[in-house]
C-alpha cells in the first residue's frame, strides 16, 4: 500500500524519527515526497548544531561533566539544535537499548559512551555491540572490570543475551550464560583519587580455556563471544521487533517482519532496516499513535518556539515527567508503556508552563473562540483532532461568555488564549504523535 505523503505525514515522521518539526520544516519536508524525506533523514547533509550555545539561568556555559542536571541539558540541547534529528533520536534509542546509568559510572564516562552511541547511530549493530562491550561506562555498570578467570561475573553476559540481543529465554541456556561470561573475562581498570581510569583488556586475567557456547566448542575470546551472540539465529527477529517498537506501537505483520529480518541478517546494518520502517504505511496510520517520551516532547516544544536551552530547570522538569537522561531506571531502560500516569503528568504540565508562560500574550486579541483555539494550536504547531478542538472551543466560549464588562471583553481573550495554549500543550493531540 502506497503512503500518501503530505504535511501531516511529514509531521508524524519528524516526531517519530526526530524531535518534532521546527516552524515550516514539515511543509518543506513534504515537498520531497516519502522517499526523499526518508533519505534526507538517513543521509543528513549536515550534522552540525544550529543556533546559540546552551547556558544556565545565569548565562553561564553548561558543565556537563560534573554539575547535576547539566549533562541532561547538554544532550537536550543537541536534540533541539540538531540538523540530523534521526541520528540524535537513534542515539537516544541506543541509550535506552544498552541502558547504562551514571548511578554506576561517572558523568564523564557517560558522555564518552554517548559519543560512541552517536557514532554508531545508523551503522552496524555488530560493531556497536563490540564497542559497547568494551566501553568504560558499561564495564563499570555491569561489572565487566570485576570479572576475571578466577572470579567470573555473569551480569553482562546475561544482559547481552536477555536484553540487548536475543530476548529472555530465546535460544540460550544458563550454561551459555556461564560460557559467555568466561569469554568476556579480562577487562580491567585502575582507580585514582579522580576516579576510574586506564580501562584495558588484560590477557592474564582472561579465561583462555575451552568454552561451549550455543553447542560449539572453542577458546572463545571476548570478541568471539559478542559476535556469536549477534550472529545467533534468534537475534534478527529480536532486533527487528525491538527496534520497530521504538517507531511503531503495533507489531509488524509477519511477512514484513520476515523480510526485515532477511534484510538485516545479511550484514547487520541498521540504516536499511530503519529506512524500511520509516517508509512503512503503519508508521503513518492515524490509528497507531504513540506517547512522546518526555525528552522528545521537551525538545519538540523548544524547537517549535525557536528557543534554546536557557535554564537547567529542564533537568528536573524532564525527571518529574519520568525521564532523566543518563539515568534510566534500570538495565532494562525506560518502560515506554508507562510514560503517562498521575504522577508524571504533573511534570508534563510543568514543562508546558516553562514554554507557555515566558511567551504569554497581552493586549488585544480576537473575541472569537474558534480563532483563539486556532492561534493556541498554532503556537506549538499542533494539528488538533475534531474532538479536542470542539472541547477547547466550548471552553473558550464559556470563558468569553463571562465577560460582562468592557474591561473584561478587552482582557479576557488574551487570558483565554494563554490558558488554551496550556491546554493544547497537555492535550492528547500533543502528548502523542
Amino acid at each position: 500500500m502506497r503512503v500518501r505523503f503530505g504535511e501531516e505525514q511529514a509531521e508524524r515522521l519528524l516526531w517519530r524519527a526526530g524531535f518534532g518539526p521546527a516552524p515550516g520544516q514539515a511543509a518543506k519536508l513534504a515537498t520531497l515526497g516519502l522517499d526523499g524525506a526518508v533519505d534526507s533523514l538517513t543521509h543528513p547533509k549536515s550534522k552540525r548544531l544550529a543556533g546559540p550555545s546552551p547556558h544556565d539561568e545565569k548565562g553561564n556555559p553548561l558543565a556537563p561533566r560534573d554539575a547535576w542536571g547539566h549533562d541532561h541539558c547538554w544532550w537536550l540541547d543537541r536534540m533541539v539544535r540538531t540538523q540530523a534529528p534521526l541520528i540524535e533520536r537513534m542515539t537516544l534509542v541506543w541509550h535506552d537499548w544498552f541502558a547504562t546509568s551514571k548511578g554506576g559510572a561517572p558523568q564523564g564516562l557517560m558522555l564518552r559512551q554517548n559519543a560512541l552511541l552517536r557514532r554508531h547511530a545508523l551503522g552496524n549493530f555488530e560493531q556497536l555491540a563490540l564497542d559497547v562491550t568494551q566501553d568504560p561506562a558499561m564495564l563499570l555498570w555491569l561489572n565487566g572490570t570485576s570479572s576475571s578467570k578466577w572470579d567470573v561475573n555473569e551480569n553482562y553476559a546475561r544482559e547481552l543475551q536477555e536484553l540487548f540481543c536475543l530476548g529472555a529465554g530465546r535460544g540460550y541456556s544458563e550454561r551459555d550464560v556461564r560460557a559467555l561470561a568466561r569469554a568476556l573475562t579480562g577487562f580491567r581498570n585502575d582507580w585514582t583519587d579522580a576516579g576510574p581510569t586506564r580501562f584495558r583488556f588484560d590477557p592474564k586475567q582472561h579465561d583462555g580455556g575451552i568454552k561451549r557456547l550455543y553447542g560449539k566448542r572453542g577458546k572463545l575470546g571476548w570478541k568471539d563471544g559478542v559476535r556469536a551472540v549477534v550472529r545467533h539465529r534468534e537475534h534478527p527477529s529480536f532486533f527487528v521487533a525491538k527496534l520497530w517498537s521504538y517507531f511503531i506501537p503495533t507489531a509488524p505483520p509477519p511477512k514484513t517482519a520476515k523480510a526485515l529480518e532477511r534484510l538485516y541478517r545479511s550484514d547487520h546494518e541498521v540504516r536499511p532496516v530503519l529506512e524500511a520502517f520509516l517508509r512503512h504505511p503503519h508508521l503513518y496510520d492515524s490509528g497507531r499513535r504513540m506517547v512522546k517520551p518526555p525528552v522528545v516532547q521537551a525538545a519538540g516544544m523548544l524547537r517549535a518556539v525557536r528557543r534554546g536551552i536557557d535554564t537547567t530547570a529542564w533537568a528536573w522538569l524532564c525527571e518529574s515527567a519520568g525521564q532523566y537522561l543518563f539515568m534510566p531506571p534500570n538495565v532494562s531502560g525506560w518502560d515506554d508503556t508507562r510514560w503517562l500516569d498521575t504522577a508524571t503528568f504533573r511534570g508534563r504540565w510543568q514543562m508546558a508552563q516553562y514554554i507557555c508562560e515566558p511567551a504569554a500574550v497581552t493586549g488585544t486579541q480576537p473575541f472569537d473562540a474558534a480563532e483563539l483555539v486556532s492561534r493556541a494550536a498554532g503556537f506549538l504547531g499542533v494539528r488538533l483532532s475534531g474532538g479536542v478542538r470542539a472541547g477547547l472551543e466550548r471552553y473558550a466560549k464559556q470563558v468569553l461568555a463571562t465577560a460582562d464588562e468592557d474591561w473584561k471583553k478587552e482582557s479576557w481573550p488574551a487570558l483565554t488564549l494563554n490558558a488554551l495554549r496550556m491546554l493544547v500543550a497537555t492535550s492528547p493531540d500533543y502528548l502523542t504523535s
